[in-house]
């Protein structure tokens, strides 16, 4: 049982603070080089250097779908070209230079429930600034904004099955506080 919970990597990590919440109240920009728009079923397609912004989210690929769904609610679906990897990068609430971003094969954004998906090759960091403060790398990742989540598990179908393979977190060291000032010589 234990080298079957070992082998299965199942993490739930929280995190230090979410998406920015005024995102939500942004309009969507797409800029491409080609697009597809069936106004009937209000899918879009859009292909070649694809970037996606709403508000400090930017999320960028070589293909992108955006589904809409009958209540407006819209998913987003970006895929990479063979051998390259879709992005996405967004500031995060508590503070002035605090961001979250990530890369895979392939991106799902769902606007309804604020989650990211991202398959093969997923890797998700924190950043203040420039440093990352914390970093999550598997075959599947999924974060959840509204939650403060990450769950990565070691398949590309968002499924977990042991043996294949392993993800890895890393967590930085916390911040270094002032050491106490000596005593004074004689007076221990």
């Amino acid at each position: 049982m234990k080298k079957i919970l070992a082998a299965a990597i199942f993490l739930l990590v929280p995190l230090a603070a979410s998406a920015e919440k005024a995102d939500a109240l942004k309009p969507v920009d797409i800029a491409f080089d080609n697009a597809n728009v069936d106004q009937v079923t209000q899918n879009y397609v859009a292909t070649g250097n694809v970037i996606i912004t709403r508000g400090t989210m930017i999320l960028k690929s070589d293909r992108a779908e955006v589904k809409v769904a009958p209540d407006g609610w819209r998913t987003f679906i970006l895929t990479a070209n063979p051998g390259k990897l879709a992005t996405f990068r967004q500031k995060r609430d508590g503070g002035p230079d605090l961001w979250g971003e990530g890369q895979a094969q392939r991106i799902e954004y769902d606007e309804r429930s604020d989650l990211v998906k991202l398959f093969s090759k997923a890797v998700i960091r924190q950043l203040e600034g420039k440093k990352v403060t914390q970093e999550m790398a598997s075959e599947f990742i999924s974060y959840d904004n509204r939650n403060e989540k990450l769950l990565g598990l070691n398949d590309a179908n968002g499924t977990d099955k042991p043996g294949n393979g392993r993800g890895s977190i890393t967590l930085q060291p916390r911040r270094a506080t002032a050491a106490p000032a000596p005593a004074p010589a004689g007076k221990q």
